[in-house]
This record gives structure tokens, C-alpha cells and sequence, in this order.
């Protein structure tokens, strides 16, 4: 399958924390012809085993999204809501939502209350999720018949391909990554490569990179490659916090290796890859944190795709960043061998 079409039938997939079995069974058949072995875990993680004789290299991109649930049915039929991650209330007014019930999916938008019915002082404060509702147009009896409280609510799916390369759609964190992860183990197929490397499509990354603790206790590698997404430039954003749509970004910081840092650059360098580089004093906030201190601690790396306009449904990229990305990766992965062990800490 092309990347590109992986994405759009990815991204428009149901994956909220805790409820991506829908997105992890289209992930591991997509990787299958890549792959020696596939498994879905209980949690819901895709566990794509490439197999080599080096070292045992753990990749992750995590597959689940932010959304939303039902938390209470109103006298008038109009759905309560509370997040399930990240949601930030302000971009909900005026978006339209699946609502995945016990009858199958239904549709619904999100309101408020007109601000000319407002008071002035409702006026000065940002939507919450206590001043939001859907309403699916249905009356309090038939949505009670159809909808149960705890329903999973999840952002409509919309692709939409912008100029230069540029694509539009919810999920592309982290869904887009692992649209890098396909590409190199695709490009794999083709290359020489002594490592035993295995694809990990982690769950619940979203509420506390759960699925990515648990496989790196599971398949206790070498090493670790970790995959997010991270802040794109945009009109106002802090330079230090975001970096350009157009490559990605390799960082540095307590929680990831110096020498797999190196590497990873060298690798850059050597096959004509632009990789911009952060800095993460403390945490990175990522699957990178959790596989770096499993077991008894993962030399872990962390690269990152730069994203406008994180945790909504317009979530904006550069297919071309994407790409090279994994071809990146592919070469990086390639270079992995049994002598990077005695160099490690030195």
C-alpha cells in the first residue's frame, strides 16, 4: 500500500486511548508483507517483528488519538462530554463528531450557547467542557435507545491535501509516524540489515505512554527509536518550542542517548537527510521517557515529525518530511550492529 493511502484509511480510523483495536487490526495487516511476524497485544499494540541476527532494536509510534466520551444524556437529547487526553475545549464549537454507539456509528456537531444569549460577564471566558454539547438531532428517548453513557466520541475524519506537499487530517499524531515506521520497514525489504528489529505500534501513549512501558518490559531490546510528533512553526510560537514543517527533528536531552544521537546524525549526514535538533532538559513527553527506563533501562533515541496545529482535527505535516523520514530511519536501522556495544559508553 502506498503511504499515502496508508494514511488517508489510517487517519480516519477510530483509535481513542483505550478503544484502537479498529486502527491496530488495519496496522498489522499493512505491515505483514514486511514482516516476519505480527501480533496484536491484549492492550492493543502492533508488534511488528522483522527478524535479523544483531541487536535487538525496539521502534515505536504510537497509534492511538486523543477524543472524547459520553458523560451525561441531556433532557433534550444533546450529549455531555469529557476528554479522554489531551482535548482542548476551545477548538470543539462548530466540529462535527462520530459517536461510536452500540448501533454503530452516528453523527452529531458541537454547540454552545449563542454568545448573544450570554450575559457579558459568560462572555470573557473560553468554552469548557461543561459549556459544550452534541446534538445529533435526535430527541432524549431515541438517543438514550442508541447511545450509552461511556460511548466513545471521536473527531470527524477529514484528509485534505494542502499545496506543497502539505496534508491536513486528525490523527496525524501519531498515525503519521507510524506511516514512517511502514515506510523504512518497507524500504528494509530491500537492504542488507544485521539488526532484529521489531515495529511497535504502542497504545495509550495519549494518557501516559502505557503501550510503550509494557513493550519495552515484553521485548526487553538493545536499543530503543522512539517516533512523535512535535510543534511545526506558526504565526507567535516560542522559537525554542517549534521547528520547521520540512524535516525532522532529532533531540537531545537526559532521557535519550548521546552516542545513538550521534549515530542517528551520522546517518543523516550520510545518505543527504535534513534532521533539525531539540532540546529536552527534562522529560520529552513521548513514548521516549517510558522505553528508555523498562526493565532495567533502553538506550533510546527520539525523532519527530513538526506538526501545526496539535490535538485538532486539521493537524498539518510535510509529506515530504514524512518520507524522507523513513528513509532516514530505513538507513539508520541498517547501520545497527553488534560493535556499537563496546562503544556505547565511552
Amino acid at each position: 500500500m502506498k503511504t499515502e493511502e496508508f494514511l488517508r484509511q489510517v487517519t480516519a480510523l477510530p483509535g481513542v486511548t483505550g478503544n484502537e483495536r479498529k486502527a491496530a487490526e488495519f496496522i498489522a495487516e499493512a505491515f505483514k508483507p514486511y514482516a516476519d511476524e505480527v501480533e496484536i497485544t491484549p492492550l492493543n499494540c502492533v508488534i511488528a517483528h522483522k527478524k535479523g541476527k544483531g541487536p535487538k532494536v525496539l521502534i515505536c509510534a504510537h497509534l492511538d488519538e486523543i477524543g472524547m466520551m459520553v458523560s451525561k444524556i441531556e433532557d433534550d437529547g444533546c450529549l455531555r462530554l469529557e476528554r479522554v487526553g489531551g482535548v482542548d475545549p476551545r477548538v470543539l464549537p462548530g466540529m462535527r463528531v462520530r459517536v461510536f454507539a452500540k448501533e454503530g456509528e452516528l453523527m452529531g456537531v458541537v454547540g454552545a450557547t449563542p454568545p448573544h444569549l450570554l450575559k457579558d460577564a459568560d462572555k470573557k471566558h473560553n468554552y469548557t467542557f461543561e459549556t459544550l454539547f452534541v446534538d445529533m438531532g435526535m430527541d432524549a428517548e431515541t438517543v438514550k435507545k442508541k447511545v450509552a453513557i461511556g460511548d466513545t466520541v471521536c473527531f470527524e475524519a477529514r484528509y485534505v491535501e494542502l499545496k506543497n506537499g502539505r496534508v491536513a487530517t486528525k490523527t496525524a499524531d501519531d498515525r503519521a509516524c507510524v506511516a514512517i515506521m511502514l515506510r523504512a520497514a518497507e524500504l528494509l525489504s530491500t537492504m542488507q540489515h544485521d539488526a532484529d528489529l521489531y515495529f511497535v505500534s504502542t497504545c495509550q501513549e495519549e494518557i501516559g505512554s502505557y503501550g510503550a512501558l509494557v513493550s519495552g518490559f515484553q521485548l526487553d531490546p538493545d536499543y530503543g527509536v522512539a517516533f512523535d510528533v512535535t510543534h511545526a512553526e506558526v504565526p507567535g510560537a516560542p522559537r525554542l518550542s517549534s521547528h520547521k514543517i520540512d524535516s525532522l527533528v532529532a533531540s537531545k536531552g537526559p532521557y535519550l542517548h548521546p552516542y545513538l544521537v550521534k549515530k542517528l546524525e551520522d546517518a543523516a549526514r550520510e545518505n543527504g537527510v535534513s534532521l533539525q535538533t531539540a532540546i529536552d532538559p527534562r522529560y520529552t513527553s513521548t513514548d521516549a521517557d517510558d522505553l528508555s527506563i523498562a526493565r532495567a533501562g533502553i538506550p533510546t533515541v527520539l525523532l519527530s515529525l513538526p506538526l501545526k496545529y496539535m490535538h485538532t482535527n486539521v493537524e498539518t505535516f510535510d509529506m515530504h518530511a514524512l518520507m524522507e523520514g523513513g528513509r532516514l530511519l530505513a538507513h539508520y536501522l541498517k547501520s545497527f550492529n553488534d560493535s556499537w556495544e563496546g562503544e556505547l559508553w565511552t
